[in-house]
C-alpha cells in the first residue's frame, strides 16, 4: 500500500486506466476556459505592454526575413546545389528562425511573426481586433525592413536572384499554388493552436512540451514540401516584404495567392481546433 502511495506521489498513477483520455480527461476542477478577448479594448492603447509587443513583432519579423532571405540568396548564387545548403538548408533556416524567435518573443507578444497566425488567433478570440491589426502592420513593416537590409548588402545579386520573392513556379497552376498555401498554413496554424493550448498543457503536464519546437518543425516540413511549388509563403508579411523590395512584375503577378491562401488556411485551422477538437461552442455552462 505504501509503495502504491509513493507511485501516486511521483505521478506514475496520476491518471487511472479507466479515466477518459483526450479532452474528456479534463474536469472543471482542473481547468477553467478563459473568457474570449474583446474585439475592442481601448485601454490597450494606453499600455506600454501593448506597444512593446508590437515592437517585438517588428523586430522578430525583421530578423526572420534577414536570415531567411540571406539563406535563399546564398543558395541561389552557389555554382551548384552541392556547393550550398540546398532546399533542406532553406527549410531549416525558416523553421529554425521561427523556433528561436517564437521562443524569444512568446512571453512578450505571443510570438506570432505571421499575419496568418495573428488572423487565426483573432478568429479564436485570443486577442483583440486592435491588437491583431497592430501586430499585422508591425509584422509587415519588419519584413520590409529585413528584406531591404539584405538588398542593401548585395543589390545586384538580390535583383538577379529574384529577391527571395514568392511566385508560382514553372509547371504549377495558380490553383495548385493556392491549395499548397492553404494546406501549408493550415498545418502551421493548427500546430500553433495545439502547442499553445492551455487546457492540453494542464491535462498533460507530465509531458513537457516546448511550444516553439513543434511550431518551428512544422514550418520546416511545410517548406520542404512547398518550396518547389511557390517558394513557400504561408506568411503574408514574408511575401509582402520580399515583393516590395524586389518590386518586379514576377513578384506581384500572383501575389494575391500569398494572402488569400494563408488566411483561408488559418481560418480553417481555427475552426477545426475550436469547434472540432475543443468543441467550445457545444460546451454547456454550469
Amino acid at each position: 500500500m505504501e509503495g502504491k502511495e509513493e507511485d501516486v506521489k511521483l505521478g506514475a498513477n496520476k491518471f487511472s486506466e479507466r479515466q477518459p483520455i483526450g479532452t474528456a480527461a479534463q474536469t472543471d476542477k482542473d481547468y477553467k476556459e478563459p473568457p474570449p478577448a474583446p474585439l475592442f479594448e481601448p485601454g490597450e492603447l494606453k499600455s506600454w505592454s501593448f506597444w512593446r509587443a508590437g515592437i517585438a513583432e517588428f523586430m522578430a519579423t525583421f530578423l526572420f526575413l534577414y536570415i531567411t532571405i540571406l539563406t535563399v540568396m546564398g543558395v541561389g548564387r552557389a555554382p551548384s546545389k552541392c556547393a550550398s545548403v540546398g532546399i533542406q538548408g532553406i527549410a531549416w533556416a525558416f523553421g529554425g528562425m521561427i523556433f528561436a524567435l517564437v521562443y524569444c518573443t512568446a512571453g512578450i507578444s505571443g510570438g506570432h511573426i505571421n499575419p496568418a497566425v495573428t488572423f487565426g488567433l483573432l478568429l479564436a478570440r485570443k486577442l483583440s481586433l486592435v491588437r491583431a491589426l497592430f501586430y499585422i502592420i508591425m509584422q509587415c513593416l519588419g519584413a520590409i525592413c529585413g528584406a531591404g537590409v539584405v538588398k542593401g548588402f548585395q543589390r545586384h545579386q538580390y535583383q538577379l536572384l529574384n529577391g527571395g520573392a514568392n511566385f508560382v513556379q514553372h509547371g504549377y497552376t495558380k490553383g495548385g499554388a493556392l491549395g499548397a498555401e492553404i494546406v501549408g498554413t493550415f498545418v502551421l496554424v493548427y500546430t500553433v493552436f495545439s502547442a499553445t493550448d492551455a487546457k492540453r498543457n494542464a491535462r498533460d503536464s507530465h509531458v513537457p512540451i516546448l511550444a516553439p519546437l513543434p511550431i518551428g518543425f512544422a514550418v520546416f516540413l511545410v517548406h520542404l514540401a512547398t518550396i518547389p511549388i511557390t517558394g513557400t509563403g504561408i506568411n503574408p508579411a514574408r511575401s509582402l516584404g520580399a515583393a516590395i523590395i524586389f518590386n518586379r512584375d514576377l513578384a506581384w503577378h500572383d501575389h494575391w495567392i500569398f494572402w488569400v491562401g494563408p488566411f483561408i488556411g488559418a481560418a480553417l485551422a481555427a475552426v477545426y481546433h475550436q469547434i472540432v477538437i475543443r468543441a467550445i461552442p457545444f460546451k454547456t455552462r454550469a
